[in-house]
């Protein structure tokens, strides 16, 4: 006979697993720290490729102005305030980038959690099963 408990949660099982569940089994294999610095990582390396690649079109735009101007600028107070401004930049993504992974994180361990006690609750009906 066939138990509608049972096939019910071997649906839902299947459903996350095929879902949403294959980005939270792939991320239960770090530990929360080693997540956070892995999305820190990719974070700082984009948004310093991001801020390259802004100032090369901002220099691109002004280039006439640059060259013109070439003898006559403050080299050293430009990059100071280029590095300033990356600076910023960088620890603003960094801080949303911290807290979005931790928050991701957690969350996507809740879900982990419950699928593990549905897989717990499919090896008891596996195991009453073979008992008969």
């Amino acid at each position: 006979m066939v138990n509608n408990r049972k096939v019910r949660l071997m649906t839902r099982l299947a459903i996350y697993e095929e879902g949403e569940g294959k980005e939270d089994i792939r991320l239960g294999k770090y530990f929360r720290r080693d997540f956070v610095r892995l999305q820190l990582f990719k974070n700082i390396i984009a948004v310093t490729v991001g801020y390259l690649l802004l100032v090369a079109l901002y220099m691109a735009y002004k280039l006439e102005f640059l060259i013109s101007e070439a003898v006559k600028l403050d080299y050293a107070a430009m990059g100071r305030r280029l590095l300033a401004l990356y600076l910023i930049i960088l620890v603003v993504y960094i801080a949303g980038s911290l807290v979005f992974s931790m928050l991701y994180y957690n969350a996507s361990r809740k879900k982990l959690a419950k699928y593990f006690r549905m897989l717990r609750l499919m090896r008891s009906f596996y195991r009453e099963e073979s008992e008969k």
